[in-house]
């Protein structure tokens, strides 16, 4: 018995070696989600796959114990085995597939949806991003339920990859109704986006498992290279790829000798090319994939015993706190800034080349910001990001107050855009690798998986939560008329359109719809007061007071 927990001391080590290993990874270069694009806050994994804390479990997902000294990979990708080459390539397909219905639930499709939906109603279609927030909750069930036959993790991807592309095809010839009657559908829409991504969060934790045992143990690292490109590389591809093809101005100015109406892509011809896409590739991994068969069934409420004695922590229960008010005061800017653009009159095309030179800023500020932490304190680098993600949300406040009163955008208020929208990256990005490499320091190494995972979940869940209400408000707070036209209606009545529904009801009576108060400006302004003060003033006093690990005591229950 002390062999084993010998062994299982150094399993966790490792464990949090590969942690930490993870936040340098996606420090330097391509972080789990184009989220700075897509205007979400990063839906960063950091689910150690199996969440394991008891020896047993241990044991069974990994039959020899990982040699820390190895622990960092052959170097490049061309250097690994040939069964390593393509077990990564394979897991980059998975990460990849996952990554596309995410793109679409939380980048491109907000965005078409702008011009039937008022920003309300947007924030109820958020709603569909909060599995990837919250999967924690179910993690352990993935990791104690499943086929002996079938495999440990072939058991949940096969059949949710299944009902996902039988989803997709779904969504792909639904797709025309639902978008033209959006309004009235809203919550059907919403709740069909949930469960997709739900399904592919579940996904996720079934892969996030299999890439420990589908790798040697010497290329570990590996694993969270195949994650971030792959996610990144479907998100990108399902929100700013998508969406510049989706632009019929960007098809007929590049493309088309001939002009149309529509863009080269349409929502049902890509869900529906993605549907089948994820039939074919579930129909491979079945077939001609063998999982091999080890790990012994254990039960669920270690687990989740574990999760609740971190949470009791009275330091965890601070930075909880934090985790969930912080991030409001740029909510306004991260949730809205680019819907109200688009809602002045900035093009769709504009918006997709803004995200295009964006990214490659993203990957390279990741690998500095990577840098930056190995040097500074990592919270103290977080609270310069957090004032410095303050001033992005007031220099897009500017920024958008600024928009051309012809609704002409020309070269020079483009390059005032892209460049707002770097500086937002470069705030965000700080931030996120900044807050993983805290998680990182400051994680238990008996029980480092779950810990991390609980934190993770708590920050991603702090970006999504307040999305929904900010929105709301900017409705709530808006005040606008519909007064008569030129030459109208003499016995015209004034009334609110303020929503978007009142907007098309407005012009196409022939009224003009005048803004009065735009609830942008003040949501922005208000949300960003009070709050965000007392996160800072909490960060600190945490940092200055606790330098060591907050640890769960040897005796509590």
């Amino acid at each position: 018995m002390s062999r084993v927990r010998r062994i299982t001391q150094q399993q966790q080590q490792q464990l949090q070696q590969q942690q930490q290993q993870q936040q340098h990874l996606l420090s330097g270069g391509i972080s789990s989600s184009s989220a700075t694009a897509i205007n979400t806050d990063r839906l960063y994994d950091s689910h150690i796959p199996h969440l394991h804390d008891s020896d047993s479990d241990l044991e069974s997902e990994r039959k020899d114990v990982p040699d820390p000294d190895h622990s960092g990979g052959s170097g490049a990708f061309l250097d690994l085995p040939p069964q390593d080459q393509r077990n990564f390539l394979l897991l980059v397909l998975l990460y990849f597939l996952q990554g596309v219905p995410m793109g679409l639930a939380m980048g491109s499709i907000p965005f078409l949806l702008k011009s039937r939906l008022s920003y309300g109603q947007i924030g109820v279609f958020s709603l569909a991003a909060y599995p990837y927030s919250i999967k924690l909750a179910w993690s352990p069930i993935v990791d104690a339920i499943w086929s002996r036959r079938m495999g440990r993790r072939k058991s949940w991807i096969v059949p949710i990859q299944t009902i996902s592309g039988l989803m997709l095809l779904w969504l792909g010839a639904s797709a025309h109704d639902l978008m033209e009657h959006a309004d009235t559908r809203l919550y059907m829409f919403t709740f069909t986006f949930f469960m997709l991504v739900m399904l592919c969060a579940t996904q996720d934790i079934a892969v996030d498992g299999w890439a420990i045992t589908l790798l040697s143990q010497e290329n570990l690292g590996f694993a969270s290279t195949a994650q971030t490109v792959g996610l990144t590389a479907g998100q990108f591809l399902s929100f700013t790829v998508f969406l510049a093809f989706n632009s019929p101005d960007f098809a007929n100015r590049w493309f088309r000798a001939v002009p149309s109406d529509v863009g080269i892509f349409t929502l049902g011809g890509y869900l529906t090319f993605w549907g089948w896409a994820y039939l074919v590739v579930t129909v491979g991994l079945a077939v001609f994939n063998k999982e091999e068969k080890i790990g012994v069934k254990e039960g669920l409420g270690t687990v989740y015993k574990t999760m609740w004695k971190v949470m009791k922590l009275k330091h965890v229960q601070t930075f909880i706190i934090i985790h969930l008010i912080s991030k409001i005061g740029f909510q306004a800017n991260d949730a809205v800034t680019n819907l109200k653009l688009l809602d002045k009159g900035f093009s769709q095309e504009d918006l997709a080349l803004t995200v295009l030179i964006d990214f490659p800023f993203e990957v390279a500020l990741g690998y500095y910001a990577g840098k930056w932490c190995a040097t500074f304190p990592a919270m103290k680098l977080w609270m310069w990001a957090f004032i410095g993600r303050l001033v992005a949300a007031v220099l897009a406040h500017i920024t958008v107050a600024l928009f051309p009163r012809d609704g002409i955008v020309g070269s020079g208020y483009l390059v005032v855009v892209i460049a707002e929208h770097i500086f937002s990256t470069f705030t965000s990005t700080v931030m996120f690798v900044t807050v993983s490499a805290f998680h990182a320091q400051i994680a238990d190494p008996k029980i480092g998986g779950t810990y991390m995972t609980l934190l993770a979940t708590v920050s991603n869940l702090g970006g999504t939560f307040p999305r929904i209400f900010v929105l709301k408000m900017v409705d709530w707070l808006t005040v606008a008329s519909c007064v008569a036209g030129a030459g109208g209606n003499a016995g015209w009545k004034e009334y609110s359109c303020a929503l978007e529904s009142e907007k098309h009801r407005c012009k196409d009576t022939g009224g003009i719809c005048e803004m009065r108060t735009d609830g942008y400006y003040m949501t922005n302004v208000a949300e960003g007061v009070g709050v965000d003060g007392v996160a800072v003033e909490s960060v600190e006093g945490m940092v200055h007071t606790n330098t060591d690990r907050p640890r769960i005591p040897q005796n509590s229950d």
